[in-house]
């Protein structure tokens, strides 16, 4: 059986708020769970005490027993260090613009050197 640490949502529309749950990977994201282990509410502020509340201990005992922590779980985790903070990775080459954006770009950029040279020549 596998076994996951997720979120699980919960609260009413526009207003989240997420359980922190140990579950059967295979189970509905808003079903049944083995054991919830803390919440998160997005909606306070980064440093409010109660944004973030999770019993680390019972955390540290799933991890031991081999459930997998889910992508946004793992950065939590990592932030309250117990495990190692995931690395961050890089930005997608997806949203580099494409070739004839980055030609567009170099010769506007050309065109306001090439007028900034000549207003400098003009003043001196």
């Amino acid at each position: 059986m596998a076994v996951k640490i997720r979120l699980a949502r919960a609260g009413a529309k526009k207003r989240p708020f997420y359980r922190i749950v140990v579950a059967n990977a295979n189970a509905p994201r808003d079903g049944e769970f083995l054991e919830k282990i803390g919440t998160y509410n997005p909606m306070l502020p980064r440093e409010h005490a109660e944004r973030l509340v999770l019993n680390a201990e019972r955390a540290k005992h799933w991890l031991g027993v081999g459930a997998q922590p889910t992508d946004r779980v793992e950065r939590m985790l990592g932030q309250l260090g117990i495990i190692p903070a995931p690395a961050i990775r890089a930005t997608p080459q997806k949203s580099v613009p494409g070739k004839k954006m980055q030609d567009r770009a170099e010769a506007k950029q050309a065109k306001l050197d090439a007028a900034k040279a000549v207003t400098e020549e003009a003043s001196a």
